[in-house]
């Protein structure tokens, strides 16, 4: 019995120590998140936010909507914008996109 109980106690602080997920109002996001969002993704609106802690550093998660769009986007706890959570339709698996650099001029494309 003194097993089970150990083991039940480890499981939970495990739990608790992972990550706090909290729900962020948009008024209270850091002033860089919402000009990045109105910024660089013009259209769009923020339909949620969560604010994560783990291992003592804070990010936020930032889900935007534009339509059926739905985008979601990570900042560090200071509003900089650091990658792009893509979900993939159907799936729940996550592919993350660090933030792009600009694009070069794409070269003409000569026709015979």
């Amino acid at each position: 019995m003194k097993k089970l109980l150990f083991i039940t106690v480890l499981f939970l602080a495990a739990l608790v120590v992972n990550a706090q997920r909290t729900p962020v109002k948009t008024a209270d996001l850091p002033k860089g998140i919402t000009e990045n969002v109105t910024k660089d993704y013009a259209g769009f609106t923020i339909k949620n936010a969560t604010k994560v802690v783990a291992n003592n550093v804070t990010t936020y998660e930032v889900v935007i909507v534009k339509g059926s769009t739905s985008e979601t986007l990570l900042y560090d706890n200071t509003g900089k914008f650091t990658k792009k959570v893509t979900v993939k339709s159907g799936t729940t698996a996550k592919k993350e996109e660090k933030p792009a650099q600009k694009p070069a001029a794409a070269a003409p494309v000569k026709k015979n």
